[in-house]
């Protein structure tokens, strides 16, 4: 029988049985919502105990316009240099972003916000990408374009010093600074590490659509840290308990929310000492935008920006094998672009 890694911060990690890994996570197919966002049958009874009184997210909704068992995934893999222009490339690619976006949609923007570092460091999501998602976003119909995320230093530093909150404001988007009341109890079903675990839950109130942008960069602890890591951002609470059991947090959270779309920057990849980088010696040129609809298969693209392979970061098999996207990205069959050719 095959054995999932369940890797620690250490590096060395004890073998989990497939089987019951698979029977762990199962429950989380409940996460099919549709589109609605927050409602009522996202809630779950925490049962008896301390907590019997109080009740608790179930997850965050499934946003994306295809379940992965229904339809297979699309993605885009463009090369160059305008990030802007790489953006409306790799949509169009994937049908446009029309075909996901409508008028009145509510759309959320998840985005890495983690340091309070200039965006010339690469260890945030990029403002001019922000912006150019924003504008395109409103000009399919979007009502609202919100943008969040749960920074580990202080939010309006992190927002500041990134660009994003000036990106935010030029282009038309909300920004949502994480506050204590905008956090909710979530226990996934079938999950070990996410039980009553405080989640960014109120920032998506009213949402119709998440759209998770992310930059490609090394991580000391997961191997790399991606789409699926950027959903650690919505958790609360002392958060660097998880540290132990990296792989698998990060594999419980690509349950917890599944998005419309992903784009996954390598325009410049943080190849070491990531996640915080702070040198550009740490960056490498990689001038590919990758977009599409399955966050699984775009770690594993983005993997090999990083010149490693998806065997070589644990979560992204043991999401596949919960359910959350294809590993083998190569079988989405990607549009490749390149627009410096």
């Amino acid at each position: 029988m095959s054995k999932i890694e369940a890797t620690t911060e250490s590096g060395r990690g004890s073998p989990v049985n497939r089987r019951d890994f698979l029977k762990r996570v199962a429950g989380a197919s409940a996460l099919a919502l549709g589109s609605g966002g927050l409602c009522a049958a996202l809630y779950d009874s925490l049962g008896p105990g301390p907590a019997e009184d109080t009740k608790a997210l179930a997850g965050l909704g499934d946003f994306s316009k295809a379940g992965f068992a229904g339809e297979r995934g699309k993605m885009a893999i463009v090369r160059g240099s305008d990030r802007a222009a790489m953006l409306e490339r790799g949509l169009k690619a994937v049908g446009g972003l029309e075909s996901f976006i409508g008028e009145g949609d509510r759309v959320l923007l998840k985005v890495n916000a983690a340091f309070a570092t200039p965006a010339s460091l690469g260890a945030t999501t990029h403002p001019d990408l922000l912006a150019a998602m924003t504008r395109l976003c409103l000009r399919a119909g979007a009502a609202q374009v919100l943008v969040t995320d749960n920074p580990i230093n202080d939010p309006d530093g992190c927002f500041g010093m990134s660009g994003l909150a000036e990106a935010a404001n030029l282009s038309g988007a909300k920004l949502v600074i994480p506050r204590s009341d905008l956090f909710v109890p979530a226990t996934l079903p079938g999950g070990r590490l996410i039980k009553n675990w405080p989640v960014l839950a109120g920032a998506f109130h009213g949402v119709t659509r998440v759209i998770a942008m992310a930059p490609v960069k090394d991580h000391h602890r997961a191997g790399a840290s991606m789409i699926l890591k950027n959903f650690y951002g919505l958790l609360g609470g002392q958060r660097n308990v998880f540290h132990q059991g990296i792989n698998e947090i990060i594999t419980e959270l690509s349950l917890l929310v599944k998005p419309t779309l992903v784009v996954l920057d390598g325009t410049q990849s943080m190849m070491t000492n990531g996640p915080t980088g702070g040198s550009l010696s740490d960056l490498k040129p990689t001038h590919t935008l990758i977009v599409g609809t399955d966050p699984v298969a775009a770690d594993a693209a983005g993997a090999e920006l990083l010149e490693r392979s998806p065997s070589d970061i644990p979560y992204i098999h043991m999401a596949e094998a919960a359910g959350a996207g294809l590993a083998d990205y190569r079988r989405l069959n990607p549009v490749r672009i390149d627009l410096d050719a």
